[in-house]
């Protein structure tokens, strides 16, 4: 899949509720009650990263977890990220 050009960054970025650009990724931080919110969250985006074969970073803080997108295997951002980013936001 073809990385995004700048304008085409900018305009899928403004469509993403919350989600943050950091050099070639994607970050968004989500925030919940406790631990067993949090890890319950991260299972359905892992249902979601399967079904996608396309799988985000993690990173779990409690009741903190950041996920960050890009497609390592085009070394930057493409129409994948943000196709799973819609879904994990929905």
């Amino acid at each position: 899949m073809p990385l995004l050009s700048a304008d085409e960054l900018s305009a899928r970025l403004s469509r993403l509720s919350g989600w943050d650009r950091k050099g070639n990724e994607i970050h968004r931080t989500f925030s919940f009650a406790d631990f067993k919110e949090s890890m319950a969250f991260v299972n359905r985006v892992a249902e979601l990263a399967e079904a996608a074969d396309h799988h985000p970073d993690i990173d779990i803080r409690y009741s903190k977890v950041t996920l960050a997108l890009t497609s390592h295997d085009a070394g930057g951002l493409t129409e994948r990220d943000f196709d799973l980013a819609e879904k994990i936001g929905a």
